[in-house]
């Protein structure tokens, strides 16, 4: 009798053993497979993604001429609203103040054109930087 009972609770012993088992092994299995398929998402998802198409050399070109003529532009209207205001303070008999006012407006005209030239001639030189660079 005692035989038996040895022998039955040494299989009842295996069969946990076994169920312990296979539960590892089906935890490690599934997170195995979960981390497989969060490895093939990275990877599809790095696949999709697209690099950002750059402005060409003539696009910078293009630009920077835009930047120039933005920035004479600016300092032409700079220059009419000084003279203008001058004009007023003229008409109002405020010598003074038309002289200070397009003094000012020159400035600023001044500031805008230096402004946008400088933007523009860096574009400028970039842009046929790189157009000489496809050449070669």
């Amino acid at each position: 009798m005692q035989q038996i009972v040895a022998t039955v609770s040494a299989a009842w012993r295996v069969v946990q053993y076994m169920r312990i088992g296979s539960a590892i092994l089906l935890l490690l299995s599934l997170t195995g497979a979960s981390a497989w398929a969060q490895d093939q998402t990275a990877t599809t998802q790095s696949k999709v993604k697209k690099q950002k198409k750059g402005r060409s050399p003539g696009g910078d070109v293009g630009s920077g001429a835009g930047d120039v003529g933005k920035g004479v532009g600016k300092g032409a209207g700079s220059a009419a609203k000084g003279v203008g205001e001058g004009a007023a303070d003229l008409v109002t008999l405020h010598p003074v103040g038309a002289a200070e006012s397009v003094g000012k407006g020159a400035g600023y005209a001044g500031k805008d054109v230096a402004v946008g030239t400088g933007k523009g001639g860096g574009k400028i030189v970039k842009g046929i930087g790189r157009g000489i660079k496809h050449l070669f």
